[in-house]
């Protein structure tokens, strides 16, 4: 894992964020997601360099309109955002969590 990823996996697992379950590299059909949680049906999805270029946009815009379909939401969050904005980060996916 990235360490973006790795940061923020250390605060989602061992039901740290309100006794929700969270797991790493989901599959929802085709796509991988980096964190989902059931139980919330929410997709969490760390972008690092990889995402941004005019292809990998439109393969994570696809994917996201899939996961969405299915009546999932979404996260999306950079890897800077993780780095210097960890709390409001977590912020962001508590509120999302019944």
């Amino acid at each position: 894992m990235p360490l973006a990823e790795i940061i923020l996996w250390l605060k989602l697992k061992r039901k740290q964020l309100g006794g929700h379950r969270f797991r790493r590299q989901y599959s929802i059909g085709r796509f991988v997601i980096d964190f989902y949680c059931p139980k919330a049906r929410l997709a969490i999805e760390i972008d690092g360099a990889s995402h941004f270029g005019r292809d990998a946009e439109k393969y994570d815009e696809e994917r996201q309109d899939f996961i969405e379909s299915l009546g999932i939401n979404f996260l999306r969050f950079t890897n800077m955002e993780i780095y210097k904005n960890l709390d409001d980060v977590i912020s962001e996916i508590s509120k999302q969590l019944p």
